[in-house]
């Protein structure tokens, strides 16, 4: 194979931790390979750096996945060059001539201390190459218009100039599971993706009520799910047939309280399945004040049937800024595909924007609910979404 390049992956922020470090760092390892599994690469790490040799045509398949995995803080694409001065000096040399910069820098690094030049020596050697050998070019330390890298290591050096930024976070995985409350709207699937972004294994839970919803909106999750799952390996999709529960509610309740009830049952589903799953944390696309069930007041009523901790990742951005995070990782023009979950489908003239956990509870008493959960939770169908498979797999 032809590997005449490497890409170098900076870790950021995995840098911190100290005593933790090789578990983040392996985390990350581990991702990267399993999301390269079908490419021609060669993955190695240190505790400063992963490298990814490649066929070179195979580069822009590879950035377009290395973009979504999180942890990764900057990657460099860099040219692999023999431990030998003029082999060197040529490389930088093509470098400068494919880019045609006015100003340049040379900074070397030298880790192989067997090298006999020194990193100082090297630059006046390779920046005097380069004048010597390009037309209008001068040198300037303090803000070249291209910096050109060479770092010396034990086997080879790598010359280059490119920096890329990464999606930064944590590793996926390295936070334990979570489970996402995952709507067909927009905020649900960012709210998803900071979540992973800060390395928890996400696991998504879908409520649809057919026939008051349709098979279209429940395929819209599905394909949610498996855009999230570009920024991760593979997602699971729990989809509960809420049916027969959100029937009660409306058949039995006062109709401004109906959708704080439906929350609560939401979330007592979810704690039963977080415990079942063994997820640590809940996680919904709730934003404060966007709708009468998200204001404090109803959060905190809605919360009140759960200890597991919820974790709100959009609650204090606002529409466009949930909207333009949206754009960028490629939901939104799903999210505003115009099919009704069943948190729209019932929506009453009126609801409470100010519940009182009393009332709710009273309302609640007057059907038998907790036999609805129990049923719910039995017939759970799940999913298993990879971003590889153009289809979702069977049910597991």
């Amino acid at each position: 194979m032809n590997m005449d390049k490497v890409i170098l992956i900076k870790y950021g922020e995995l840098s911190t931790k100290k005593g933790n470090r090789n578990f983040f760092i392996n985390t990350l390892y581990k991702n990267i390979e399993k999301k390269l599994e079908n490419y021609h690469v060669t993955l190695k790490k240190d505790r400063s750096h992963m490298y990814i040799e490649f066929l070179n045509e195979e580069f822009y398949k590879i950035k377009g996945i290395i973009d979504k995995i999180f942890g990764i803080h900057k990657y460099i694409l860099a040219n692999i060059v023999e431990n030998d001065l003029e082999k060197i000096k040529e490389n930088v040399l093509s470098s400068i001539l494919e880019n045609h910069p006015t100003t340049f820098k040379i900074e070397t690094k030298r880790s192989n201390k067997e090298f006999p030049i020194t990193s100082c020596e090297m630059n006046n050697l390779l920046g005097g190459y380069v004048l010597k050998n390009v037309e209008d070019i001068k040198v300037d330390v303090h803000n070249p218009e291209m910096l050109v890298k060479v770092e010396i290591r034990e086997k080879n050096t790598y010359v280059y100039s490119h920096e890329y930024m990464g999606s930064g976070g944590y590793p996926v995985g390295t936070q334990g599971m979570g489970l996402l409350m995952l709507s067909g709207g927009i905020d649900s699937p960012v709210a998803g993706y900071m979540a992973m972004k800060r390395g928890i294994k996400l696991e998504c839970v879908y409520f649809e009520a057919i026939p008051h919803t349709s098979l279209e909106a429940r395929n819209k999750v599905i394909e949610l799910t498996r855009i999230l799952s570009n920024y991760t390996n593979s997602i699971n999709l729990h989809i509960v047939n809420f049916t027969k529960i959100q029937e009660e509610i409306y058949r039995n309740c006062r109709s401004d309280y109906c959708i704080t009830i439906m929350r609560r049952m939401m979330y007592r589903i979810m704690d039963k399945i977080s415990k079942k799953y063994k997820g640590y944390v809940i996680i919904n696309g709730e934003s404060i004040g966007q709708v009468a069930s998200q204001t404090l007041t109803s959060m905190s009523v809605i919360n009140s049937v759960t200890n597991v901790p919820v974790i709100r990742p959009v609650a204090c951005l606002d529409k466009l800024e949930i909207i333009s995070i949206a754009r960028k990782i490629g939901t939104y023009e799903t999210s505003i595909l115009p099919y009704e979950d069943c948190c729209t489908v019932f929506v009453p003239k009126h609801p409470v924007i100010n519940p009182k956990l009393e009332v709710a509870i009273k309302e609640e008493e007057k059907f038998d609910y907790e036999s609805l959960i129990d049923l719910a939770i039995e017939n759970i169908d799940t999913l298993k979404i990879d971003s590889k498979e153009e289809k979702f797999s069977d049910l597991l």
